[in-house]
């Protein structure tokens, strides 16, 4: 992807939440969550990374279960909304490039996903992603998934959801990424579990849980 086009992503991503064009955004902790996070037994205590977070709600849900929680979102505007939504006192400073806000036991971190370094990332012991691999278009998509595996050390688990869309329609986001598109991707570095397909929805659009467990170093 051009710098250019880039540009074009990241500008469109800030519009919808400027705007309230956020669709994505779901009002309830996502019941893939609920089903297969206890399931992975990622211990108590051990932080989770949420690229792209948004201000979802399954933050609130994995800070419930005793996991600090780091989130990492472009737009200001989404942190400040999930903030005030949220109980508790806010301590805001600044990390390098990064506006960063606490609640509780949730980090938001303002800024870049791709300009955030293992060396932010010492503590995290595993990830969830809802909407970061599908909001992103398919040349960037091999970039996120090479950065997420630096993140993450080994032995770490996560849980994705992908989305398919229906045949022919392929705008986004959140894009298409199909099972195949998943493996290709994620393989090198993590190993992948297909947990389930979800049933499709009146848009046509059908998800798609995964476990990763990050791969250790070769012998």
């Amino acid at each position: 992807m051009s710098e250019s086009e880039e540009s074009g992503v990241v500008n469109e991503w800030l519009t919808r939440w400027r705007e309230g064009r956020i669709g994505f955004h779901r009002d309830a902790t996502h019941p893939v969550l609920h089903r297969y996070w206890p399931c992975l037994g990622v211990p108590e205590g051990t932080k989770v990374l949420v690229p792209l977070c948004g201000k979802s709600l399954d933050m609130r849900y994995l800070a419930e279960r005793g996991h600090p929680v780091l989130g990492i979102e472009l737009s200001l505007e989404a942190i400040e909304q999930f903030t005030a939504e949220g109980q508790g006192e806010v301590s805001r400073y600044r990390q390098g490039d990064f506006h960063v806000y606490r609640q509780g036991s949730i980090e938001l971190w303002g800024g870049d996903f791709f300009h955030f370094h293992i060396e932010q990332a010492a503590e995290i012991g595993a990830f969830y992603d809802r909407a970061a691999l599908i909001a992103l278009p398919e040349a960037t998509r091999q970039r996120y998934a090479f950065h997420l595996a630096q993140l993450i050390p080994p032995g770490a688990r996560g849980l994705l959801i992908s989305l398919v869309r229906a045949p022919g329609d392929d705008r986004g986001p959140p894009y298409s990424v199909d099972a195949d598109e998943v493996r290709r991707l994620f393989t090198p570095n993590f190993e992948l579990t297909h947990l389930e397909d979800g049933e499709p929805e009146d848009n046509g659009w059908r998800e798609s849980a995964w476990s990763l467990v990050r791969r250790g170093p070769e012998v």
